[in-house]
């Protein structure tokens, strides 16, 4: 097998991997009601099999991707692979709500291992277009994975019960313990015995989880209730206990010095507010459409598929012309052309057609596509060799807390917008399509960040680090 081969075979590893673990973080959306049934629970308690899923997957994104840079990425990947099956065929087993929460924990560990050195193992791989082509088709795999998990989901559940949306991971997540263990490279990207800041990593884990749980439970527990304020005081003491720390010691957790490479703090605000952007209506979108113009979950998927459609064939393209040529103008265009659409759905009504509604979701997963791949493309060549495993780490974290911040954010506006148009005694679709409105403007404002975090990280970086 050609070289070049050799190097596709094993980014489709990769790229399966992260597509599973974004995919069982959304697949279970639609399912909750038939699990708090079954188990027995109530919806508040079940929503925890979403929360547990993601504050696991997105903590320990830093850890493995530090570690990443000091053992075999072989064997790291099998093992990513490995606690990613077992924990989806727990998954599928599960009696109780405890057990369930459990094994989701244990899948998000594998998912976390697999997403949060993708990057690294891509960049290390591939030089110049192929490097941006890589990191594009990445990307946009890790997008459409979190999106087409509800659609995957509902399909499932219309056809089997709710344990069957956990079974085809199962036999992907084998063969990616077996080809990644035969085929991704045994990089150690430096070359000394394994040392860990255990106790940074505490103080980082109990500081980020604190934060998570914060957005996560804000909105049911009341953003100035004692729970939320308690949360934000531990957040801040073990953030700060984390910085000291990582300060003091010769190997830290997260070398904050990678912060003063202006293309990769920049790079990463601009990643995470592209998500927060991006999320702002794909969480509304499927609500307007079953709740305002009454479709079926399986036609609302079909609706918004251009959005996943569009970003699958655009970057890859916008990866490799940033690679060959550099990241900024993309970077630019892409969260213009998201505000632009953002600027439109605010225009949806009760009669809004869904020619119209279908072109805007592919104008969204244009704007996306020609961000995302240019964006990770420069970022990762910003750093050096011995770093892309961290690198790689935090900018899976940008992506995630652009996710978490953007779902918080988009259903505390919501929520609260539309509970005042209804307190005012106006009707329910009038009061949705006004609250539906007011946040999407939110979202055109993240959506102008990203373009401002865009524009001065790439300002003097016009062309990436093609050779590194």
């Amino acid at each position: 097998m050609k070289l070049n081969n050799v190097k596709w075979a094993i980014f489709w590893i990769i790229a399966i991997g992260n597509f599973l673990g974004m995919l069982d973080s959304s697949v279970v959306n639609l399912a909750l009601y038939p699990m708090a049934r079954d188990l027995g629970v109530t919806i508040s308690k079940v929503q925890w099999v979403i929360i547990s899923y993601t504050l696991v997957l997105t903590v320990f994104l830093p850890f493995w991707g530090k570690v990443g840079d000091l053992v075999p990425k072989n064997k790291l990947y099998a093992t990513g692979f490995g606690l990613f099956a077992f924990g989806s065929f727990f998954n599928a087993l599960a009696l109780n709500l405890p057990m369930l929460l459990t094994s989701r924990c244990i899948e998000a560990l594998g998912a976390s291992i697999v997403i949060s050195n993708a990057s690294s193992v891509i960049a290390s791989l591939f030089k110049g277009g192929d490097r941006g082509k890589a990191l594009g088709l990445n990307g946009c795999l890790v997008a459409v994975g979190g999106l087409l998990g509800p659609s995957l989901g509902g399909i499932l559940l219309q056809f089997f019960n709710w344990k069957a949306i956990f079974i085809p991971s199962i036999p992907i997540a084998l063969f990616g313990i077996y080809y990644s263990y035969k085929m991704v490279p045994s990089i150690i990207a430096q070359k000394e015995k394994l040392k860990f800041d255990y106790l940074g990593f505490i103080y980082f884990t109990v500081c980020l989880f604190a934060l998570l749980l914060a957005i996560s439970e804000g909105y049911h527990w009341g953003w100035s209730s004692l729970k939320i304020i308690t949360l934000g005081v531990i957040c801040v003491v073990f953030g700060c206990l984390f910085y000291i720390r990582d300060n003091k010691i010769s190997y830290p957790m997260i070398n904050f010095n990678l912060f003063s490479i202006k293309p990769f703090t920049l790079g990463n605000l601009a990643v995470m507010t592209s998500y927060m952007a991006m999320f702002t209506n794909t969480i509304l979108l499927p609500f307007y459409l079953q709740d305002i113009l009454k479709f079926k979950p399986f036609l609302t998927a079909l609706i918004i598929l251009p959005y996943s459609i569009v970003l699958m064939f655009v970057a890859p393209i916008s990866g490799a012309t940033a690679g060959k040529y550099g990241s900024r103008y993309l970077t630019i265009a892409g969260p213009i052309v998201t505000f632009v659409a953002l600027s439109l759905f605010i225009l949806f009504d009760e009669n809004t057609p869904v020619i119209y509604i279908m072109l805007l979701s592919g104008v969204m997963g244009l704007g996306n596509g020609l961000f995302q791949s240019p964006s990770n493309t420069a970022i990762i060549s910003s750093v050096s060799k011995e770093q892309l495993g961290i690198a790689s780490g935090i900018l899976a974290l940008s992506r995630n807390m652009g996710n978490i911040l953007g779902v918080a954010i988009t259903i505390t506006l919501f929520a609260s917008f539309r509970d005042i148009f209804q307190n005012l005694g106006l009707d329910y679709n009038f009061s949705f399509l006004k609250a539906y409105h007011y946040t999407m403007a939110f979202g055109m404002a993240f959506a102008l960040l990203c373009v401002l975090f865009s524009f001065f990280a790439y300002k003097d970086y016009d062309v990436v680090k093609r050779k590194k």
